[in-house]
């Protein structure tokens, strides 16, 4: 009790002597914070007999009140007197011109991202959406990608725990939609997709894309290669050159890529497309059977087409932009140009 005493008529010396706010503060700190004398005194309590317990507790935390209900009225009061002191300091000239206010606008990417949305849903196709979170089954192993395959390695893939993970592309609708519904299935899932890989001109850490998936009795590769190309013109032009090339994925067999003639250099070459004169948007193919099994559809009776297209390199076609990096770089001199 001597103690508490002593430290109320020392604390009440220092607050009294307080001359601004920032003194007030720093008492606070000195006296209620987690070293502070206040505390300290807690661990007198084992010391004490269990009658003296709680009335010794007690005392404690009343001081602890008293202090902070102290430094609270103290802080307002200095406080109320710097803001009138400020509001006496400052003036407003009247006659200065207001700051201008800039209209806000849609991203590019969202832009085009709405564009291929309305594309694909008059073409048949509805809105689908997945989790950016999700297991290692629906993004990797319901779609059909063997356990040493170098997509599942730490290099291309963010983990969050072994088995969970920032998706690598919205492919992991396909597993979780068919399991809940039957066939025909004609849905398209857009939303952003995470690798981890080297950012440069043309790939980046996160991206935007579009899944597509049709599933019904008697779907073939020529439906596929028709709707890419019906896609394909509506968003840029129907002069535009397509090219399509074989490749694997595990997901699609077969499975081919989807390039088009770059429209940022008109073919000449450049970083974008790698000197090449074409930039690849695409990955496509017919649903794998395992796919459709893992899916609870009977590839015998079933089949279908699956593609998943980049939007930041359709936007870069489509505009003539140089470098995806500029997309998340908030650069007001870029953005102004499409408000």
């Amino acid at each position: 009790m001597k103690e508490l005493d002593s430290l109320r008529q020392e604390f009440t010396a220092e607050i009294e002597k307080a001359k601004t706010s920032q003194d007030v503060e720093a008492i606070e700190i000195k006296y209620l914070g987690k070293k502070g004398p206040v505390q300290q005194l807690m661990p007198l309590l084992k010391n004490a007999t269990p009658e003296e317990r709680p009335l010794l507790g007690k005392q404690i935390n009343d001081l602890k009140t008293e202090f902070s209900d102290t430094i609270e009225q103290k802080l307002a009061a200095f406080q109320s007197e710097e803001w009138n002191r400020q509001l006496e300091e400052e003036t407003v000239d009247i006659t200065i011109p207001g700051r201008r206010r800039y209209r806000g606008a849609k991203h590019l990417i969202n832009t085009v991202l709405d564009e291929v949305i309305d594309i694909m849903i008059e073409m048949g196709f509805s809105v689908q959406y997945g989790p950016e979170i999700d297991t290692d089954y629906y993004n990797f192993k319901a779609l059909n990608f063997p356990e040493n395959h170098p997509a599942m390695d730490m290099q291309d893939t963010f983990y969050i725990t072994d088995s969970v993970l920032l998706r690598t592309h919205t492919s992991n609708i396909q597993t979780r939609f068919m399991e809940g519904n039957k066939p025909p299935i004609r849905i398209i899932a857009p939303g952003r997709a995470y690798r981890n890989e080297d950012v440069n001109a043309r790939s980046h850490v996160f991206f935007h894309q579009v899944e597509a998936l049709y599933i019904d009795k008697d779907v073939n590769f020529s439906d596929l290669i028709s709707t890419m190309e019906v896609f394909i013109h509506k968003l840029f032009d129907p002069s535009i050159k397509i090219k399509f090339r074989p490749s694997y994925f595990p997901f699609v067999e077969p499975g081919m890529e989807v390039d088009i003639h770059c429209m940022v250099c008109d073919g000449e070459g450049c970083p974008v497309c790698k000197h090449t004169g074409w930039l690849e948007v695409a990955g496509a193919g017919m649903v794998h059977p395992e796919v459709l099994k893992n899916g609870g559809i009977d590839p015998e009776e079933y089949s279908g087409y699956a593609w998943g297209i980049g939007i930041e390199r359709l936007v870069m076609l489509k505009y003539g932009i140089h470098d995806i990096r500029i997309f998340t770089e908030n650069d007001q001199r870029f953005l102004k140009q499409f408000v």
